[in-house]
């Protein structure tokens, strides 16, 4: 299963609360057209009120992540973290998780 970073959890957590005052708002990582330069899946996020009915929840620290079938299948066994840039820009990175 996809786990968080400590930086990812409260990254996710602040951006969620800033964007969305649903009570049960999450980040939603989800397939989008193409693929990236290996073939792999290309994803996106985007801060939602709710999952899709499909969609797998995952709750890490307080983090809410809305994976559709796509991205809970790429990302299953993966690491997401995040960080800030000094102009308040946002980045995730996919690592693999280590045994």
């Amino acid at each position: 299963m996809l786990t968080l970073t400590d930086n990812a959890s409260a990254i996710v957590s602040t951006l969620v609360t800033r964007q969305s005052e649903a009570p049960d708002a999450g980040l939603r990582i989800h397939s989008t057209e193409g693929q990236g330069p290996s073939g792999e899946s290309r994803l996106a996020v985007l801060v939602a009120p709710d999952p899709e009915p499909a969609d797998q929840v995952v709750e890490v620290s307080g983090a809410r992540l809305f994976l559709d079938e796509t991205a809970a299948a790429a990302l299953d066994d993966k690491v997401l973290d995040a960080g800030v840039d000094d102009e308040g820009a946002v980045s995730f990175a996919v690592m693999s998780q280590v045994d």
